[in-house]
């Protein structure tokens, strides 16, 4: 049986891979695979702990996995050697690398499709120089640093390889990890984030580079030659494969539909490649990692290829892989090795040289080109993010016996210092100037004294599910002949996940100028964006595409912000629920439902839910076919008027017929019983909102004269029950207008009386989509803005709107 201890200088015995149990007598820990497995569930649970105590004060995830392997190795419960010797003996490194380095060669296959070497060529003159500044300077004061190195804590090491892998490890800046950062603060859309992600596109590619140059000149060859040798051979590699893959990955590519499956012979043979690949450049004796970076960046950026491949990969290489690369840098660095005054202050030295050069040179850069200074300071402090790659310098250099003990723990304690004060140093400094609350912002309801002004709406949706009904509302709310007409901003609503990958958080979006950006060569993978389009070319609609990339639990904060921000009268808002075929209700997701509560709780205009039933059908109806029944229920109050409101934009356009309801207590035939009407509303405030209904309900019977698709009636009931029957008499209509919250007597005793099981949707409305009510109509259901409602302040913002086109006019 193997032993957990190893003797003298001997190689410890190698492990079996698997045991016979433990009724066997057979211990597994002391077996390759349930060590293993060990090993990867202890790591996931330490690193996914951290990553949540860490999350209030957001900082990226790696930053978890990093300080997790520190805690799991020597430093911390590593001290314990019957731990260490129990869960990580020397035997079981062997495995531990290999998986380790196969997640990581994934990973990096992963980090070159985010990277586009068509955005290198468009990257600007100003983002260039802050990029070029963001390397030189540190490098360069890297070097310096290896001086004091090399004659303290790193005596004896090799000369050349040591000054070059200083200046990579302080010039580095971590792309994944950046972007990461930048959407958690908002800042993708902003100048410093634009300029920001262009510049560490670059300085990766550089850093790369420097990179492979470096493992080229720390070979154990003696010879010179044998360095010259790895860079020829390393550089007619990439030659190939910038030659032989393109055409094979584009032919697959065609090949991949939105909307269908990939074929898995596309995804194996990738995959495959990118491994044939890391096999080729590890015998050249750069590192296989370079071989599959090189494979990912070669990967065409358009279509559903490469979401396909991220899909497939990541998760597995990021969620259990990867972290054990973390660990096997953790088991590496022991921080007791930094003893005395001499070893802190070149820790000190380090850490002050990286950010001074880093943060310097970009800032001088950035002042040179007119930056301001506050936006100055912001890109220095982001590009001195470190990362995964930070890590990757430092083990090759620990492998490669360029780096020792000492200076290996000196600078992982580095770049875990530079990481985690990127945050709070970006969030102290560059705080993105709000739009001033000007008189400009007039126009939060629908229902205002000049109706022939434009209407803006911004309307969310979360999936192609939601496009053709809202395309119809839309159409239907456009009018004709207004000189101004509707503005619509279409908002995008997507999740942003814990993954580390930025492709799937940012690639999406990539028309806002970021690196990815691609006017001439648009992709088709936006299927949603390309819908509204469509309907801006075939309507006198302008719209605006816009995606929110926020977490669940906050993404409310990007649609109330983007309503104000585009001076928006009316937010509309899908309801969490969708019908099935029997034409009862089920989930799409329970999330969304909280969403529409904050955004009904915090909204800075007016905002309509819309309870979809097939609203003109599953497809966009054409505006000459237009013909749909809109039925207003008005009862009396602020949301009932701007549904009314909304009712009677919707009346101007020709395929438009609008009949309103208006609902009084009165007699009827039916003796059942009365409703309890109690009113605790002052009389003044009762014969305003009186006196303000009755001037709408005035103009509606104005507007009858000359439109003769306009009716009006007035109902007398006494009960819910007749309110139900009233409404029934009208549930052929195509939409139903309905405020969230009546005012009125009969308003006020539905809202005492309906038990609501979805309370944002408001008494009347539930009514509508209950069973009693057997109907196909759609609903939105509306609630006004007005100063006098109480709003629940906006938590901290952890997403990133992106709009991806501007308004042409002053918005």
């Amino acid at each position: 049986m193997a032993t957990n201890s190893t003797f003298g200088n001997h190689c410890p015995s190698a492990m079996k891979a698997t045991s016979n149990g433990v009724f066997q007598g057979d211990s597994p820990l002391d077996y390759a695979l349930p060590l293993a497995i060990l090993q990867i569930c202890l790591v996931v649970v330490v690193t996914r702990i951290l990553a949540v105590l860490l999350k209030p004060l957001r900082q990226p995830r790696v930053i978890a996995e990093i300080v997790g392997g520190i805690i799991l190795g020597p430093s911390v419960l590593g001290r314990n050697k019957t731990y260490l010797n129990a869960l990580f003996p020397s035997k079981s490194l062997t495995v531990l690398d290999t998986l380790a380095n196969l997640g990581l060669l994934f990973f990096l296959f992963l980090v070159g499709i985010e990277l586009d070497p068509k955005s290198l060529r468009r990257t600007g003159k100003k983002a260039l120089g802050i990029a070029l500044a963001g390397i030189t300077l540190p490098f360069v004061l890297g070097i310096g640093t290896s001086f004091a190195l090399r004659a303290t804590i790193s005596e004896g090491v090799s000369k050349a390889p040591f000054l070059v892998f200083m200046g990579v490890a302080l010039s580095i800046t971590a792309f994944p990890v950046l972007a990461r950062i930048l959407a958690e603060l908002k800042l993708l859309t902003t100048d410093v984030g634009r300029m920001a992600m262009s510049a560490a596109a670059v300085n990766d590619v550089a850093a790369w580079i420097l990179l492979a140059l470096a493992i080229a000149l720390s070979g154990t060859g003696r010879s010179p030659i044998v360095s010259l040798w790895v860079l020829l051979c390393g550089s007619a590699f990439v030659v190939a494969c910038f030659l032989v893959l393109p055409p094979i990955f584009n032919w697959m590519a065609q090949r991949c539909h939105e909307g269908e499956p990939v074929e898995e012979l596309y995804i194996c043979g990738t995959l495959a490649a990118v491994l044939a690949a890391g096999f080729v450049t590890d015998t050249i004796g750069i590192h296989a990692l370079f071989g599959a970076f090189v494979v990912g960046v070669l990967v065409p950026k358009e279509g559903p290829f490469a979401g396909a491949l991220v899909e497939k990969v990541e998760d597995l290489v990021s969620g259990l892989l990867l972290p054990l690369y973390f660990v096997s840098s953790g088991l590496k660095t022991n921080v007791a090795t930094i003893q005395g005054l001499q070893s802190w202050g070149l820790l000190v030295l380090v850490i002050f040289t990286a950010c001074f050069g880093k943060i310097l040179g970009t800032i001088v850069v950035s002042l040179l080109c007119k930056v301001p200074l506050q936006e100055a300071l912001a890109l220095g402090f982001l590009m001195n993010t470190k990362g995964l790659v930070e890590l990757i310098v430092l083990n090759i250099g620990k492998d490669r016996k360029v780096l020792n003990d000492q200076t290996f723990a000196v600078m992982v304690l580095m770049a875990i210092f530079t990481t985690f004060i990127t945050t709070p140093l970006v969030m102290s400094v560059y705080k993105p100037a709000k739009r001033k609350e000007n008189a400009e912002y007039k126009h939060r309801t629908v229902e205002r004294k000049h109706l022939n002004s434009q209407l803006r709406l911004l309307v969310c949706f979360h999936s192609r599910r939601n496009i053709p009904s809202m395309l119809n509302l839309i159409e239907s709310s456009r009018g004709i002949g207004k000189s101004e007409g509707l503005c619509l901003y279409a908002l995008h609503l997507m999740e942003l996940t814990e993954r580390s990958s930025a492709i799937l958080m940012v690639h999406k979006a990539r028309k806002n100028g970021l690196p990815f950006w691609n006017k001439a060569s648009r992709s088709d993978a936006d299927q949603i964006v390309v819908a509204f389009e469509a309907f801006e070319q075939l309507s006198r609609v302008s719209i605006r595409p816009m995606t929110a990339i926020s977490a669940m639990s906050t993404i409310h904060e990007d649609i109330c912000e983007s309503a104000e921000s585009k001076r928006a009268a009316m937010i509309i808002i899908p309801f969490h629920k969708h019908q099935r075929v029997d034409g009862t209700f089920e989930n799409t997701r329970s999330e969304f439902r909280w969403v529409n509560q904050r955004v009904l709780e915090n909204a800075p205009c007016s905002v309509g839910i819309l309870v979809d039933r097939g609203l003109g059908g599953s497809t966009h109806v054409a505006a000459s076919s237009v013909s749909s029944t809109v039925t207003v229920l008005f009862f009396g109050g602020h949301d009932d008027r701007e549904a009314l409101a909304y009712g009677l934009r919707m009346a101007e356009h020709p395929g438009i017929s609008l009949t309103v309801v208006y609902f009084k207590v009165g007699s009827s035939e039916n003796k059942e019983e009365m409703v309890s009407v109690e009113i605790n509303v002052e009389p003044s405030i009762r014969t305003e909102e009186g006196s303000s209904d009755e001037e709408l309900l005035a103009e509606v019977k104005v507007k009858m004269s000359s439109n003769r698709r306009i009716k009006y009636e007035e109902r007398g009931v006494k009960n819910v029950g007749e309110i139900v029957e009233v409404a029934r008499e009208y549930s052929s209509c195509n939409l139903y207008l309905v405020g969230r919250m009546g005012e009125g007597e009969l308003g006020v005793a539905l809202n005492n009386t309906v038990k609501c099981e979805c309370p944002e949707l408001g008494p009347m409305c539930n009514l509508l989509i209950s069973p009693e009510l057997s109907t196909t109509s759609s609903v939105l259901v509306v609630q006004q803005f007005h100063a006098n409602r109480v709003l629940n302040p906006l938590p901290s913002f952890k997403g990133a709107v992106l709009p991806e086109e501007e308004l042409n006019n002053n918005s």
